[in-house]
């Protein structure tokens, strides 16, 4: 993923709302469990994409399998 992907996900934000973000999250969090978070947030959006493409899939297949009119 570049870097301007990233920026541009995050829309009008500044470097220092970004900065404030991560130092709130560490706070919150702590550093220890920042890791664990990152790992399941990876793991719940692999699951979401693969959600999506299997109903892709479906769709797909239904639509090839059903008799021409």
């Amino acid at each position: 993923m570049s870097i301007n992907t990233v920026l541009c996900f995050w829309g009008g934000l500044g470097g220092t709302e970004v900065v404030l973000i991560l130092l709130v999250v560490i706070i919150f969090f702590g550093a220890k469990r920042i890791p664990e978070l990152a790992r399941g947030l990876g793991k719940g959006i692999r699951e979401f994409k693969d959600a999506t493409k299997e109903i892709k899939n479906d769709v797909e297949s239904s639509v090839k399998d059903e008799p021409q009119k």
